[in-house]
């Protein structure tokens, strides 16, 4: 049975949405702020999210939105995002890691680390892992990561693109293959500790983030998303249904895509291990 939104009753929940000044983010936080949560607005630039937090302030009546600026692709940003966060809120019963690039040249981060994998995968591995004793504590509580099925091309001997041409299409495939892998990794570490790990496809929506692809391919993909992609509100249902709904409770370690589960692809126990392995040794 799916649950109507009128049923849904968040009040006394708190969540963090990441890149929730925009698109799916913010359609995220707008649902989870309709229905009674605290909502944590996860953001890089101030000016947006601050326009961001008014308008949801406006269309919900919602007094509990906050917004944190957070730069995702340095760590050091993301550790002071997490500890204010704690220091700040008592709780926290979901956490949506949806921020991520598509850039059409390899630049590095702060930290030395190709800039859409340290974005779109270390950005969700670190903030989980400094945010997951709350999580625990505040059991029953859920992690969405919000991926896709345009995933593919992971080389665990080149994740940063030292040996091959970068290419941003490789980049992101591989980011969002990597986000499934460690889904899996991080539900089954945490299945007996009341907290729930899904990753969500949000399908091609009509957001900007193809808007650093450049030439004609730049504006052949920037008109494509326009044309034939889903609004933020639909392409976000799956993620918001996701953080909030009973029908999902329990589950874990699950991919879906408009409410309905999907294969779980690129399942592959000691693979996916080993980039676990990777990533907390890059953890600066």
């Amino acid at each position: 049975m799916i649950v109507s939104k009128e049923s849904i009753d968040l009040s006394g929940r708190t969540c963090i949405v990441t890149g929730a000044n925009s698109g799916i983010g913010k359609a995220v936080a707008r649902g989870l702020a309709s229905y009674g949560a605290t909502v944590v607005m996860a953001c890089r630039s101030e000016s947006r999210g601050r326009a961001a937090l008014d308008e949801l302030k406006n269309e919900t009546g919602s007094d509990r939105l906050h917004l944190k600026l957070v730069d995702l692709s340095e760590q050091a940003s993301i550790r002071s995002f997490a500890t204010d966060f704690l220091s700040e809120f008592d709780a926290l019963h979901v956490l949506v890691n949806n921020a991520g690039i598509y850039p059409a040249e390899r630049q590095l981060s702060a930290d030395g680390i190709e800039m859409t994998w340290a974005t779109n995968v270390m950005a969700y591995y670190l903030l989980t892992d400094l945010l997951e004793q709350r999580l625990r504590d505040c059991a029953p509580s859920r992690i969405v990561n919000v991926a896709s099925t345009k995933a593919g091309q992971l080389r665990l001997d080149d994740l940063q693109f030292e040996k091959r041409r970068f290419g941003g299409i490789a980049a992101y495939e591989q980011s969002k293959q990597a986000n499934r892998m460690l889904s899996w990794v991080r539900a089954e570490k945490l299945k007996s500790d009341g907290v729930t790990v899904n990753v969500a496809h949000p399908g091609p929506v009509a957001t900007g983030i193809a808007r650093h692809q450049t030439g004609l391919w730049g504006k052949a993909v920037r008109v494509a998303f326009q044309a034939f992609g889903r609004s933020a509100q639909a392409g976000g249902d799956t993620a918001l249904w996701l953080a909030s709904s009973p029908d999902v409770d329990g589950l874990t370690g699950r991919f879906w895509a408009k409410r309905r589960e999907l294969t779980r692809s690129f399942y592959d126990p000691p693979r996916q291990i080993e980039l676990s392995e990777y990533c907390a040794s890059m953890i600066r």
